[in-house]
């Protein structure tokens, strides 16, 4: 697994500056432009099925907001409804829906303990991978703890990363202090 790469291998890229937080073609998401907590609208078609566009995306500001944690999993979790992994119909969507709500905690919960909090969460979705993304100004490198200790308290948030994750990776700010750590999960079959 990748700490340094800024994206996996393939045709995805970086998201393109400017991104309107919203699926292409469809409306913005609210509170995006803000950094308020507020859910964004639906990006899908009615039901929350994928749409055959493409690639989904939503944002949710989280500076200096209280509770982020909870809160980027009720967002996170919000999206998996709109988005059709949820609800799910067999054990294995089920898993893997849970493996990205899981995922979303430890990233969130690494930026809180170890980068002075999380600045935004985006979540973007295509027909195969579920791409998170959480920023921060920390300056830190994530990595797992090594050797990895699984009968200790605490140092798992990234061997859990690792080890639900198709690849993860960071990306540093340009011009200003941070990071984005992300990671991307396979969507369910």
């Amino acid at each position: 697994m990748s700490t340094t790469r800024p994206y996996s291998p393939g045709d995805r890229g970086p998201e393109p500056s400017g991104a309107s937080g919203a699926s292409e073609g469809a409306a913005p998401a609210v509170g995006a432009a803000t950094g308020a907590a507020a859910p964004s609208v639906p990006s899908g078609p009615p039901g929350g099925a994928q749409s055959a566009r493409g690639r989904q995306v939503r944002r949710l500001g989280l500076e200096g907001e209280s509770g982020v944690v909870p809160l980027a999993r009720d967002f996170t979790r919000q999206a998996l409804y709109a988005w059709g992994w949820l609800p799910a119909a067999t054990a294995d969507q089920r898993a893997a829906a849970e493996d990205v709500l899981l995922v979303v905690s430890e990233l969130v919960t690494n930026a809180c303990l170890h980068a002075e909090g999380p600045d935004e969460l985006v979540i973007a979705c295509d027909n195969k991978v579920i791409r998170l993304e959480v920023s921060d100004r920390g300056t830190g490198q994530p990595a797992p703890r090594t050797p990895h200790r699984a009968g200790r308290p605490g140092g798992h948030g990234m061997f859990i990363v690792q080890r639900l994750c198709l690849d993860w990776g960071v990306v540093r700010a340009t011009g200003r202090p941070g990071k984005t750590v992300w990671a991307e999960l396979g969507a369910p079959a």
